[in-house]
Formats: structure tokens, sequence, C-alpha cells
């Protein structure tokens, strides 16, 4: 009798833990896995006060996630290996002020544009000598490594172009005097500026450019939710307000 208890028990437990990972898959595909560098205020950052990951491209993306049914999970990655990682299926889209380009339009699947921006130049505010990109001659530059700023800077001929995992660390040697310039999204500059100051952005704009959303080739679905939703959100006025509360209008 015992031994008939034993195994009437032992598969009761083998079935609970059937349904147990059945309910794990089926939670599985409700959570959609994003990648992120969260080094580039205000579209993500880590907030010092609270440890939490907060920015423009949070509050988007979990919009989205909201309006397709999805719980939002986000992987923090450096941004110079963010695609390889998609591509690697470690997370399912990436946002991350990710410029739209024809060279990483090969390699991911875009989706339609959600932020336009481009490249300016910042400088100390003590420089009178840098005022345009002619002025970047025989100078260091600072760029943050993977980004279309270190693109445009190695198109100026005669120039130190120091690439670095964060552009944090850019405008803290800027500051210090280690690097001349940076070459960097105008967002983030004029966030940056004006908050730790002593600092200033000169001249024209640089560049036009436009942040996407990329998943991977293949996941055509995910790419046609995600753009149905970015015109939903774009009517509503939702992402007007985002705009707003992260004053990037």
């Amino acid at each position: 009798m015992k031994e008939v208890i034993f195994v009437k028990n032992v598969f009761g437990l083998f079935l609970c833990l059937l349904f147990l990972c059945a309910c794990s898959r089926t939670n599985d595909t409700n959570i959609l896995k994003i990648g992120t560098d969260a080094t580039y205020p205000p579209f993500e950052i880590i907030d010092t006060t609270t440890g939490e990951l907060v920015g423009f491209d949070i509050d988007l993306m979990k919009e989205i996630c909201k309006e397709i049914s999805k719980k939002p999970e986000f992987i923090i990655v450096p941004f110079d290996g963010i695609i390889a990682g998609l591509k690697q299926k470690k997370y399912d889209a990436i946002i991350s002020a990710m410029t739209i380009t024809d060279e990483r339009s090969k390699e991911v699947g875009f989706s339609k544009p959600y932020f336009l921006a481009g490249q300016s130049i910042v400088v100390r505010e003590d420089n009178n000598s840098i005022k345009s990109l002619n002025d970047l001659i025989n100078k260091k530059i600072g760029v943050q490594l993977g980004t279309t700023g270190e693109i445009e800077a190695k198109k100026i001929l005669n120039v130190v172009v120091v690439s670095y995992d964060n552009i944090s660390a850019a405008f803290i040697d800027l500051k210090n005097g280690r690097i001349d310039a940076i070459i960097n999204d105008i967002p983030t500059n004029r966030l940056i500026v004006n908050q730790k100051g002593k600092m200033k952005i000169v001249g024209e704009p640089l560049t036009k450019e436009c942040y996407g959303i990329a998943v991977r080739q293949e996941d055509k679905k995910l790419l046609e939710l995600i753009n149905c939703t970015l015109d939903k959100i774009q009517k509503n006025g939702i992402q007007r307000k985002l705009y707003r509360k992260w004053q990037i209008e």
C-alpha cells in the first residue's frame, strides 16, 4: 500500500513539474527582451538616486509593450556590441538612440523613425578657437565607440579620434582638457552641457539622423507590431507627452 501511495505521489509531483514548466514557457512568450546601452541621457540612463533604468527610450518601449500585451525586460549592453547581441538572440529588440543607417540596415530590421536627431560639436566654455567643423583639424576629438558620431569624426582629415565605451567618459576628459572636442548626438549634448556646465555647443549641426527600433531581419511580425504601435502613440499624443517629459522637443 505504501508503495502505491509513493508511486502516486511521485506521479503527481511529475505532473506538477510539467505544469509549471508549461506555465513558464507561456509566460516567457509574453516577455519582450530589449537591449539598451544605459549611458545615454536623456534616452537611457540609470537614475543614480533610485538605481532604476529611465529615459525617453525606456518610456517609449514600455508604452509599445503595453499596447502589444508584452512585459518589457531591459538588458543593458555596451553599444558597440548591441547589434551582435540581437543577432545572437540575447534579446528581441534594441532601443538605444540608434540611428538608422544603410550599414546597420544590412544587419537588422528597423522600425519607422521615432526621433529626429543629428550630430553637433561640444568644446570647453573657454575655447574660442573651435567654432566649426573646419577648426577641428589637428585636434583630439572624443566620440562613443560604434556610433555615428565616431563615423563623422573619422571623416575629418588630420584629427585624432579618441573612442570611448560611453559618452560620459568623453565629457569628463573634455572638461579636464585631455581632448579638445566631442562629436555626439545633439539632444544628449544639450542635456549634459546644461547639467554639467563649463562646456558649450559650437557650429551648425553636422548631420540629420533618425532613430529607430531594431529587430532581427526575420522578425517581420514583431516589426509590424512595433510600427503599428508607433503610429498609434504618435496619433494619440503619448509620444508628444514623452517628448515634453524628457525635454527633447
